[in-house]
């Protein structure tokens, strides 16, 4: 194992536990009605699978391609 595979495997691990951390905070509030974006409803279907949700899938998929 090299260097840069110890690193990788690091970042890895990194995000693995910040999106852990971001799970439990999430799944500690109820899901919004209206996406806090765009203020359009969010599908029941959504709110039910997704604790703690905030934003409707357009919303979502445009924060996750901005990061």
């Amino acid at each position: 194992m090299d260097d840069i595979d110890r690193a990788n495997d690091q970042a890895q691990y990194l995000l693995d536990m910040a999106l852990q951390r971001a799970r439990r905070v999430a799944s500690n509030r109820p899901s919004a009605e209206f996406c806090e974006d765009c203020d359009d409803p969010i599908p029941l279907l959504r709110q039910q699978t997704i604790e703690g949700v905030v934003t409707c899938v357009h919303c979502q998929g445009l924060r996750e391609a901005r990061r």
